[in-house]
């Protein structure tokens, strides 16, 4: 083989090159490495070249896992922090919260709604079409039915200034808060009912505790 030719051989390929002429020359110099010695130096760049190989391959795996984790976080699971204390006693000010993006909602579920540029947390009593009534001591009635609502430390009418009974218009969502004496939800018409494009999400569980 050339000279020039050696220049263009990897480490690896030195070594197994020169591996293979002392395996065929058994006469070899006694100071020319021996056999174990060109293996061990094998053995180590493989195990360098396996070690890069593996990193690489987990650090792609990391870049992907974290891509799809943006991903459905933006798409599929928004992930917000309550504030304020319209829903006390049910959630508190500081909770993380998780979300599923839906187009479909059930009275008593809590959702995230967007209003002024700003994501509330309320529950959704009444839906399209749905009769609504709120007496004065904050019972409240859906199609003439009293709802039992147990997730409450006190009924009040709260801020309100729409007149009963209200029907729900199509498409929208009748919401109150938790905390009825103090929240501001659709009772009140500055806030009114929930437009179907206002819904980011139901609201899944609570992440952490704030």
């Amino acid at each position: 083989m050339e000279k020039k030719d050696l220049k263009d051989l990897s480490r690896k390929e030195l070594i197994d090159l020169v591996s293979n002429i002392v395996d065929e020359d058994s006469k070899a110099d006694e100071d020319f490495p021996s056999l174990s010695e060109l293996s061990a130096e094998k053995e180590r760049l493989e195990e360098r070249s396996r070690f890069k190989k593996t990193l690489l391959s987990t650090f792609g795996i990391l870049i992907v896992v974290a891509a799809v984790a943006v991903l459905l976080s933006t798409l599929l699971f928004p992930v917000i922090q309550v504030s304020g204390d319209s829903m006390a006693p049910t959630l508190n000010d500081g909770d993380i919260l998780l979300l599923l993006k839906s187009r479909n909602y059930s009275s008593g579920e809590l959702c995230c709604i967007s209003w002024q540029n700003k994501l509330l947390i309320k529950r959704i009593i009444a839906l399209p079409g749905d009769n609504i009534e709120i007496d004065e001591n904050g019972n409240v009635y859906v199609n003439g039915n009293l709802l039992d609502e147990p997730y409450l430390m006190q009924k009040s009418l709260g801020n309100c200034d729409i007149e009963f009974p209200y029907q729900v218009p199509d498409g929208k969502f009748f919401v109150m808060g938790d905390k009825r004496d103090s929240s501001i939800d659709s009772r009140n018409s500055a806030v009114g009912c929930i437009d179907d494009d206002q819904m980011i999400g139901r609201v899944l569980f609570k992440v952490w505790k704030g």
